[in-house]
């Protein structure tokens, strides 16, 4: 059974539409390390907490016809919405974990994307599996999930962790083991490396990536030409950039290597988005970092905390951050 309540986990502040003004409490810092930061973020942006009491947020994505943010909390199974007017509240719950396939965890739904059709599709850790909850169910007291991919070769993913939609439909997507109770040596684990995906519009999946060890976060460049990858290993923190073919992806190179930050700051390469302009907005070690498509770090917001994943609003002058028992957001130029 799924249930959607409109309750819990208050927000930092609630304000209305007409008091879209008033402050929320802040946190955190901006480091600029090159003046094109004032193309991205407004010189005087903070920090806002908009929602607190989450174990590991995740995930956000905006959804323009419910005019709300939805994301996850991984560990709780649930999705909550945030908007402007009506504050937070749990949106969805089960919202990963249903049972339907053998799990050491119960973890919910972590990545989430609007399709070309307005379907959410979500990121399921405890089913193992893409799942479709359709545009015109939303608003349903009781949606129904659709699975869209849960298996590669006939064994069963680990733990499809975030994903991005071509233009033309496909889907990219990672499959880390952090959905599985003791990750690469769980019994439970079918596959013998964590890999990334292609799901091409016509059902055609392909394997593209297994050489990364904990494959994340995932993002298109605008012309979509380049795919982006995160590696949330403390041991090997880096970013890859790769070409895209009609075939799949060629010439990996490294895009930012974070390792040697990671002993002093909280959080790991994990979610990441890129703009219309192709500024890419990456979660790791202390925060956000945010490069040019070349991979020039030109600033990062750090959030004291480790933060999960990010998204923009509908016309990405907010960014929506995940930051591990908060949701938070800062106002893009």
């Amino acid at each position: 059974m799924i249930i959607l309540v409109f309750s819990q986990c208050s927000p930092g502040k609630k304000d209305s539409e007409e008091n879209a003004n008033e402050e929320y409490q802040t946190i955190g810092s901006i480091e600029r390390i090159d003046s094109s930061l004032d193309e991205v973020l407004k010189k005087d942006a903070k920090i806002e907490i908009l929602a607190e009491g989450f174990t590991w947020s995740e995930g956000p994505v905006w959804v323009p016809s419910i005019n709300s943010l939805l994301y996850s909390d991984v560990p709780e199974n649930t999705i909550y919405k945030w908007n402007e007017s009506e504050g937070n509240s749990v949106y969805l719950k089960p919202s990963g974990h249903t049972g339907i396939e053998p799990a050491s965890s119960s973890g919910g739904s972590n990545g989430l994307i609007l399709d070309h059709n307005g379907d959410l599709l979500l990121c399921q850790h405890g089913d193992r599996r893409i799942a479709r909850i359709s545009s015109s169910q939303l608003n349903d007291d009781s949606p129904e999930f659709a699975s869209v991919v849960n298996r590669f070769e006939d064994k069963r993913f680990n733990s499809p962790n975030d994903l991005i939609i071509s233009s033309s439909g496909d889907i990219y997507f990672t499959d880390p083991p952090y959905g599985l109770k003791d990750q690469d040596a769980d019994s439970l684990k079918e596959l013998d490396y964590n890999g990334v995906y292609k799901l091409a519009s016509d059902g055609t999946l392909t394997l593209l990536i297994d050489s990364l060890t904990r494959p994340n976060g995932i993002a298109l460049s605008p012309d979509e030409r380049t795919l982006y990858v995160a590696n949330s290993d403390p041991e090997k923190a880096i970013w890859v950039a790769y070409g895209v073919t009609p075939s799949g992806i060629d010439n990996g190179r490294l895009f930012f290597d974070a390792t040697e930050k990671v002993s002093s700051l909280n959080g790991l390469p994990d979610g990441l988005k890129v703009n219309k302009e192709g500024i890419v907005f990456a979660t790791g070690p202390g925060g956000v970092y945010i490069f040019k498509p070349d991979g020039t770090q030109i600033g990062i917001i750090l959030t004291e905390f480790a933060t999960a994943n990010c998204a923009f609003n509908e016309n990405e002058t907010v960014l929506y951050m995940t930051t591990h028992k908060y949701l938070t957001r800062i106002r893009l130029q």
